[in-house]
């Protein structure tokens, strides 16, 4: 999906109601149970360190005991981001430490798994100093509790559940 239908996907009506100011809340860095809440399929453009390639845009919710949010994270489909992939799919019990796995992104929705969530700063283009989380590393699959709004929750499209291969 282009930026184009992205952003049309929303489109407001001349006389509908408004409230969102815009803005987010940055989570402390640390380490977060996720869920994944959303999984889109699209085209990254090319940019100076990454190839034109399709790419997973996932949308996350995160739970610690300092906090919990929404996070969205970039799973690029090129080689040079293998490791990161095999990261994710070790994260969500899709795959062992060592093996070879066919990505199969129609159980990624609803998934579980642990990762290191990190302050990214930057400069916005009207110079602005800013800040966003970012995921920094998918953790291998470890038997921990989920939270409590998540343990009686329906499973994946396909009756995956998590960490059982």
């Amino acid at each position: 999906m282009s930026e184009f239908e992205k952003n049309m996907s929303g489109e407001l009506g001349w006389d509908d109601e408004i409230q969102n100011e815009g803005g987010y809340e940055v989570l402390p860095e640390g380490d977060y149970t996720f869920r994944v809440e959303k999984f889109e399929r699209a085209r990254h453009a090319g940019s100076e360190k990454i190839p034109p390639c399709n790419k997973a845009i996932l949308t996350l919710s995160v739970f610690n005991e300092s906090g919990s949010g929404s996070l969205q994270t970039n799973l690029f489909l090129h080689s040079k981001f293998e490791w990161k992939l095999c990261q994710f799919f070790t994260a969500i019990g899709q795959r062992r430490p060592g093996e070879a796995i066919r990505m199969n992104w129609q159980m990624v929705p609803g998934s579980t798994g642990r990762c290191h969530v990190g302050v990214r700063k930057w400069t916005d283009r009207d110079g602005r100093e800013r800040e966003s989380n970012e995921v920094a590393e998918f953790y291998q699959q470890e038997e921990e509790p989920l939270p409590p709004q998540w343990q009686n929750s329906a499973p994946a499209p396909g009756g995956y559940v998590p960490g059982q291969f």
